[in-house]
């Protein structure tokens, strides 16, 4: 048996005229407006090369998918061995190989009561095995969760949602959801006391809402409500795991241990879709009580060969390179950094976060120079401010970043765990003179306002 190995040759040209026809021709429009639509022909740490010769830096991730970096060798080298071996990549009729171990790693790294992993392919796939094993421990059919979360796009992710923005046109979702302020604690045990709920699924720290966690109390309070009321404590991990906030989970950092874990993005090294539903004994035990009922909830490309390599070999990275330590300190000395050039703006509300996951908020200007053009804005569309900010850092800074899914006056930074000091010190200079620039030049607003025109016309 021969094996052949593909150059770029042997590729097929790279066109967007099928896409627009084909997949999605209204974010291919969007990129276009914020002139963001390049052509990347290398990826590797935290560099995007571009067939036009420029490099850009990542301080997106793919949403906190890359925490290893882009193509990270090892990643590479994992998979490549385990195309060559030819091995059972999935025949669904087999214990898989490496499911086992990964398991076993993740538990262990997350702690307290998880001894059992559930694999699948997204953190939304993830949320959805989470709310079925939920009901089957307990018994009850209530969710609860927290407002300004963003938990995932299925119908039953969606249901954990209070945004219009991402459920409208999508019908009825989930009976039973309720959606509570995030850190308020005695409408929190109001409702766990009902003891209609069987999971609080909560992020510990919120990304999309804005990089912003309830606190320590909040959190530990709910826990202890949750164990005295039989609810089982959820938490989304999908952003925040993998060492992005320092710690192996962000949970880690409040002394949480959760009933149920969902990770996924970062598992597997931004290469293959992975996730893990992480849980205890009982909760396994709740669903898989029988031989029968062995394959009562299951995934066709779950523990799948490509995927448990690319998740070990992801733990060895982040392990053997240290990139939980390196997010602790680069994280901190980045936002103080943040804070120390643009404090002395207006415009500039806070700088947060953990580790590397890092939200700036803007807020409305007061100066009456500022005001108009600003509301002017606002008014034309709600995230086209935080946009600008993102387009300016891009073309002009060669940084590629977005702002929050579910406040748009939130810049989130979240680079690959591994950038490095230089990296992170263009950022905050880049983002002062954006910054500056909006405080300074008319010309910022003008075009600022003409871009959000044609953005409503089209």
């Amino acid at each position: 048996m021969s094996t052949m190995t593909a150059t770029a040759q042997d590729l097929p040209a790279v066109t967007q005229e099928t896409y627009l026809e084909h997949v999605n021709p209204q974010w291919a429009r969007l990129l276009n407006l914020l002139q963001m639509n390049k052509e990347y022909t290398r990826c590797q740490g935290t560099e995007l090369f571009t067939s036009e010769g420029d490099v850009k830096l990542d301080f997106l991730s793919g949403y906190c998918v890359h925490n290893a970096g882009h193509n990270h060798p090892g990643i590479i080298r994992a998979l490549q061995d385990e195309l060559t071996r030819l091995g059972p990549a999935m025949l669904q009729s087999n214990v898989p190989d490496y499911a086992g171990d990964l398991a076993k790693r993740l538990c262990v790294l997350a702690g307290g009561k998880v001894r059992k992993v559930f694999f699948a392919c997204s953190g939304s796939e993830g949320v959805e095995s989470a709310i079925k094993f939920s009901r089957a421990k307990t018994g009850r059919d209530g969710i609860l969760y927290c407002n300004g979360a963003f938990h995932g796009l299925t119908c039953g992710a969606l249901s954990l949602m209070d945004s219009s923005f991402w459920r409208a046109k999508f019908g009825t979702m989930l009976a039973d959801t309720k959606g509570l302020p995030f850190g308020d604690i005695p409408a929190l045990e109001n409702a766990l006391a009902t003891k209609k709920y069987a999971a609080f699924v909560v992020e510990p720290l919120q990304s999309e809402a804005g990089i912003r966690t309830a606190g320590r109390d909040y959190l530990l309070r709910a826990q202890e409500f949750c164990r005295k009321t039989g609810t089982l404590l959820v938490a989304d991990e999908v952003q925040t795991g993998m060492f992005r906030t320092g710690k192996f989970l962000a949970s880690h950092h409040f002394d949480l241990e959760p009933d149920m874990v969902i990770l996924a993005k970062a598992l597997s090294g931004g290469l293959i879709p992975c996730s893990a539903l992480l849980m205890s004994d009982a909760i396994y035990e709740a669903v898989f009580d029988s031989l029968k009922r062995s394959i009562v909830h299951t995934s066709t490309f779950s523990e799948n060969a490509m995927s448990m390599r690319a998740g070990l070999a992801t733990l060895d990275v982040l392990e053997g390179e240290q990139l939980g330590a390196r997010a602790l300190e680069a994280g901190d000395r980045f936002r103080h950094d943040l804070r120390n050039a643009l404090g002395a703006y207006e415009m500039v509300a806070d700088v947060r976060g953990l580790g590397l996951l890092t939200g700036i908020e803007f807020r409305s200007p007061s100066t009456l120079k500022l005001k108009i053009p600003f509301e002017t804005f606002k008014a034309i569309h709600p995230a086209m401010f935080g946009q600008i900010i993102v387009m300016r850092m891009f073309r002009d800074h060669h940084i590629l970043g977005q702002i929050c899914g579910n406040n748009f006056m939130v810049l989130k930074a979240a680079p690959p765990l591994n950038a490095t000091d230089a990296q992170l010190d263009h950022y905050v200079s880049s983002l002062r003179d954006v910054v500056d620039l909006m405080h300074t030049s008319p010309s910022f607003w003008s075009e600022a306002l003409s871009l959000a025109r044609r953005a409503a016309n089209l």
